[in-house]
C-alpha cells in the first residue's frame, strides 16, 4: 500500500518527549524552497525587516520578529496552521522518530537536583550501574545541582552521539555516598506502544499514546504477542492519543479492514480526492475489535475509529473524541524551524468530516474540553448536540454523525465524580510520580523485592491516600479527593507497581477495574 506519509502532533505528558500540538496533521512537504511571485506586496515584509534592521535607532532582534510576525498571519487561518520554532521541531522530530541517543533516565528535578526515578530497563544507565533514587551531581564537569537547572538544558548535556561518554558523579543515598560513573550513551527508544497485555483468555489489549514512526511495527509485535496466547478479541486504547504519522494509523486500520474497503479519504481546495483502501495484508481481520477513545483522542485516532465504525467493523466505546479533521503540508525553512498550513480535509468511508467548528477562534477551540465538563456532556451522552443534517448510515444502516469528533457506539461517563473533573488530569499529571518516589525513596529496603501480590497488600489501606491528599494540599493545589478515594488508591497503587515492577503491572492495576474495559469484556 503506497501512502504519503502524513503527521498528527499529539499531546504527550512525558519527560522522554514532548509533543507540539493536539490534533494536527500534516503532509511532510520536499525539502526544496519555493519561488515566491516577485511582486511589491509580497516584498513588503522583507522591506519592513531590512529597513527595521538597518535604521531602527535602537537594537532589535529581527528574527523575534519574523517568527512574531508568522505566527500572527497563521493565527488568522485555523487553529492547526502553525509555525514551529527550531527549538520545537527538533523535540517533535526525536518523539515521533520513536528514539534518540542519551544515558536512559525517567527523572525529575527535586530542590535543584536532577533525581533518578529510576534508569530504562536494559539502557545505558542501568547497564553502567546506576540505580533508583541516585542523584546526578555532576555530568561532565558540569555542576547540575544548585543550579535551577531547566530540563531542557539537561537535555542537551545528557544528550550526544552514540557510543559518546558521559562521565556522571551521582550521590547514592541510600548507601549515603557518592560515585563517579560513565554512561556510554547509546539509541534510547521512546515507545510508542505504552503496554501489551491479555485482560483474560480470549481478550488482548494494546495501548498506544501516539503514532510515530515505530508504531505500526510495534503493535504488529504486539498484535502476534497476543494472537499466539489464543486472542480472539483485541481492545484498543486510543484514550489520551493525540496523533502521530497518519500512515501508522492507515497501516493499523489495514490490519483490521478487508481488500477494497476504505480507510479514509482527504479532499483540497482544488476537489481533488484521494482515498486509501484496505489490502490483503491484514493480520487481524476476522477477530473482534473494539476501540476506546475519549475527548482527548484526536486526528490519527479518529482516522482508525472513524474507519472501525464506519465499515461496521467493531464497537467504539467511550466519550465524543476531540474533533480534528484537517490536513496540514509543512515547509521547512533553512534555519530548522517550519510552518504547517492547512491543506485538505480528510474523511471517514462514510463522507463525514469530524472537523469541530474554529471560527471563534483558537482558545475556544482548545478549551472544547472544558465546554464538555460544564454541559454535561462527559456525564450522559444525551448531552452530545449534533446536527441531524450531520447523519450519515454505515453500509449496515446504523446511524453516525460527523462535525465534531467520533460519537462512540457505546457511551461510558467520565469515571470521576461531577464537580471533579480535576482528578483525572491530576491521577495522570506527575504527581503521583513524585509522591509515590518519595515515599519508596525514604526507606528503599521496605520496598525491596515486594511481588505484584504484596504491593496490592502493602498499599490497600489509607495510608498513601492520606499522605498524597496532604502533598497535593501542601504544594498549593486544593482538590476535593474523598469523593473518589477508590480512584486515587487504585492510580496510587498502579504508580508503586510501575517504580517497583514495570509498565505492564501499572496498567494490570489500572485497568482491573477500569469503567470502559469492564464495558468492552461485556460486549
Amino acid at each position: 500500500m503506497k501512502i504519503n506519509r502524513v503527521y498528527l502532533p499529539l499531546l504527550l505528558f512525558s519527560a522522554l518527549a514532548v509533543g507540539f500540538l493536539l490534533g494536527s496533521i500534516f503532509i511532510k512537504a520536499p525539502g526544496s524552497t519555493t519561488t515566491l511571485t516577485q511582486n511589491e506586496t509580497k516584498q513588503k515584509l522583507n522591506k519592513l525587516i531590512d529597513f527595521i534592521d538597518s535604521e531602527y535607532v535602537d537594537k532589535v532582534n529581527t528574527d523575534s520578529i519574523v517568527d512574531e510576525t508568522v505566527t500572527g498571519i497563521l493565527e488568522k487561518l485555523d487553529p492547526h496552521s502553525v509555525y514551529i520554532s527550531k527549538s520545537t521541531a527538533e523535540e517533535e522530530a526525536q518523539s515521533m522518530r520513536g528514539d534518540f541517543v542519551g544515558i536512559g533516565v525517567n527523572f525529575f528535578i527535586e530542590n535543584d537536583t536532577v533525581t533518578i526515578i529510576n534508569p530504562i530497563k536494559n539502557g545505558p544507565s542501568e547497564k553502567a550501574g546506576i540505580k533508583a533514587g541516585d542523584r546526578i551531581l555532576v555530568a561532565n564537569k558540569q555542576t547540575l545541582y544548585g543550579k535551577k537547572i531547566t530540563t531542557e538544558k539537561l537535555y542537551r548535556i545528557l544528550k550526544g552521539e552514540i557510543d559518546s561518554k558521559v562521565a556522571l558523579t551521582i550521590y547514592r543515598k541510600s548507601e549515603k555516598k557518592k560515585l563517579n560513573i560513565v554512561v556510554t550513551r547509546n539509541v534510547i527508544p521512546v515507545k510508542s506502544v505504552d503496554v501489551t497485555l491479555m485482560l483474560n483468555k480470549t481478550t488482548g489489549y494494546i495501548k498506544i499514546n501516539r503514532f510515530s514512526e515505530t508504531t505500526f511495527e510495534e503493535f504488529r509485535t504486539g498484535l502476534a504477542q497476543i494472537i499466539k496466547k489464543g486472542a480472539n478479541h483485541l481492545v484498543l486504547d486510543l484514550r489520551d492519543n493525540g496523533g502521530g504519522y497518519m500512515e501508522e494509523a492507515i497501516e493499523i486500520a489495514d490490519d483490521f479492514l478487508k481488500e477494497k474497503q476504505l480507510i479514509v479519504f482527504t479532499k483540497n481546495k482544488r476537489g481533488r480526492i484521494d482515498k486509501t483502501w484496505g489490502t490483503a495484508n491484514g493480520a487481524f481481520e476476522k477477530g473482534k475489535i473494539t476501540v476506546l477513545i475519549n475527548e482527548n483522542s484526536a486526528s490519527a485516532s479518529e482516522i482508525i475509529a472513524g474507519a472501525i465504525q464506519d465499515n461496521d467493523r467493531g464497537l467504539i466505546i467511550g466519550r465524543r473524541s476531540f474533533g480534528k479533521g484537517l490536513v496540514q503540508r509543512e515547509m521547512p525553512f533553512k534555519d530548522g524551524s517550519s510552518v504547517r498550513l492547512t491543506v485538505a480535509r480528510y474523511y471517514t468511508p462514510t463522507g463525514r468530516s469530524i472537523q469541530k467548528p474554529y471560527d471563534e477562534g483558537s482558545a475556544k477551540y482548545f478549551n472544547d474540553s472544558m465546554e464538555r465538563y460544564h454541559n454535561g456532556e462527559l456525564y450522559a451522552k444525551d448531552s452530545i448536540k449534533l446536527a441531524d443534517s450531520l447523519k450519515f448510515k454505515t453500509p449496515k444502516g446504523r446511524i453516525v454523525y460527523g462535525g465534531g469528533g467520533i460519537v462512540p457506539d457505546i457511551f461510558v461517563p467520565l469515571e470521576a465524580s461531577k464537580g471533579n473533573e480535576l482528578i483525572p488530569m491530576l491521577m495522570q499529571s506527575g504527581a503521583p510520580t513524585n509522591f509515590v518516589f518519595k515515599i519508596i525513596d525514604k526507606d528503599r529496603k521496605a520496598f525491596e523485592n515486594l511481588t505484584f501480590n504484596e504491593i496490592i497488600q502493602k498499599t490497600a489501606s489509607d495510608t498513601y491516600f492520606n499522605l498524597f491528599r496532604t502533598y497535593v494540599t501542601e504544594n498549593d493545589a486544593y482538590i476535593d479527593m474523598n469523593s473518589s478515594k477508590s480512584y486515587i488508591k487504585r492510580y496510587l497503587t498502579a504508580e508503586f507497581c510501575r517504580q517497583l515492577l514495570g509498565e505492564n503491572e501499572y496498567y494490570k492495576v489500572v485497568l482491573k477495574d477500569d469503567a470502559m474495559i469492564k464495558k468492552a469484556l461485556e460486549k
